[in-house]
């Protein structure tokens, strides 16, 4: 089955560039599209200095944009999107089908000075539930924020759960290329699943400091390979995603098979 990454900037009001990007992955037989984080909206650092109305206003438009490209293109559209509740903004991914669509809420923000998503946002802290779940055409996806890349309960969850493939949206700046590239092969190889990350392109000016996202969408598959990467530019990624190369890595590495031995025992 054909899945897409989509690396892009902060997408204005218009959906031109966005429906030339699922034209050419439609053509391409694509059944699914992943965007990356700050794409349907501003920025984490643009959004603080935003009043909760306008963020709302793009949401809800950005959201019902993504709604019509699914019903139009036939496809499954994974997205993150800030959505605004009682004045509250929360940090989700949504995911689109031309029949239904659900929501993640993102269960662990980032809380550095520099970043304070945790400050900022309203999602709730409770006990850790699932990533959000789905089938589509005998392949299991799961989806997270990219910041829970780094937390091995979601992990634990995706074994338990036999997923195929994760999808990863991310907003990843300044040096942090090469550990992003390591930690997705590592936990690509270590639960032999794919892994496919968006991540953001563009810049944000923050006095003489210069956030540049630098992309580097990526597929890494069931044996912590990289099959295709994206460069630093705005740019569509469509990869080959197959069960059998899931299954054939779990038959060789056999992890979860050598764990259940031992746990039984």
């Amino acid at each position: 089955m054909n899945i897409a990454a989509l690396q892009m900037p902060t997408q204005g009001m218009s959906p031109n560039a966005l429906d030339h990007y699922f034209m050419t992955a439609k053509k391409r037989d694509t059944k699914l599209i992943l965007l990356g984080e700050y794409v349907l909206n501003h920025f984490f650092k643009e959004l603080e200095k935003m009043p909760a109305n306008m963020i709302k206003e793009q949401s809800e438009h950005h959201l019902a944009m993504v709604k019509e490209l699914s019903l139009k293109y036939e496809m499954v559209v994974v997205a993150p999107l800030v959505q605004v509740k009682g004045g509250r903004c929360y940090k989700s991914i949504v995911k689109v089908s031309p029949k239904s669509s659900h929501t993640y809420y993102q269960q662990i923000l980032m809380g550095y000075g520099h970043w304070d998503e945790a400050g900022f946002f309203a999602n709730e802290c409770a006990p850790l539930k699932d990533p959000l779940i789905f089938t589509l055409e005998g392949l299991r996806f799961a989806v997270i924020g990219g910041y829970e890349l780094h937390f091995n309960h979601f992990f634990d969850r995706l074994n338990s759960r036999n997923v195929d493939i994760l999808l990863l949206p991310t907003a990843a700046t300044f040096d942090s290329h090469n550990r992003w590239r390591e930690i997705l092969k590592s936990r690509a190889f270590l639960h032999n699943i794919y892994i496919l990350r968006a991540n953001r392109v563009g810049e944000y000016l923050q006095k003489s400091l210069k956030w540049k996202f630098y992309g580097d969408s990526m597929l890494v598959d069931p044996f912590g390979e990289v099959q295709s990467v994206l460069e630093d530019r705005e740019s569509l990624m469509v990869v080959e995603v197959k069960k059998s190369v899931v299954r054939e890595a779990k038959r060789v590495w056999a992890f979860e098979k050598s764990l259940k031995k031992c746990v039984k025992s």
